[in-house]
């Protein structure tokens, strides 16, 4: 019993960060199946992004949930851009790109340097 009281907290944390970061909060479902899958995509969104985040957390301990989705966000802007340019940019330059635009809208990202020139 004292096991599964001592995960209480984790579970209380999971499940705000499903409410908080990963629509849990905002679905409108009232049927069983669409509730289900609601839930459990916000629950495994929660597991995924943990697992993302602790590459980042190496480098930056206070790196979150919001810097990752703006870091992905970022990529898929680069990617997006990339498509409509009429020349490609040389394969160096491609992740230095990356990381510049990845990193805009980050919170605890110090990584990059944002400054032009």
């Amino acid at each position: 019993m004292i096991d599964y009281y001592s995960l209480r907290f984790q579970i209380e944390f999971n499940f705000r960060d499903a409410k908080q970061y990963w629509g849990l909060r905002g679905f409108m479902n009232v049927n069983k199946t669409p509730v289900n899958n609601a839930a459990n995509l916000s629950m495994f969104m929660v597991n995924v992004s943990a697992k993302l985040m602790e590459k980042y957390r190496c480098q930056n301990p206070e790196y979150s949930v919001l810097d990752l989705k703006s870091h992905y966000r970022g990529l898929k802007y680069v990617h997006e851009i990339l498509k409509i340019l009429p020349q490609k940019p040389e394969p160096i330059v491609i992740p230095q790109i990356i990381d510049r635009l990845s990193s805009i809208g980050a919170i605890h990202n110090t990584q990059a340097n944002l400054n032009p020139g």
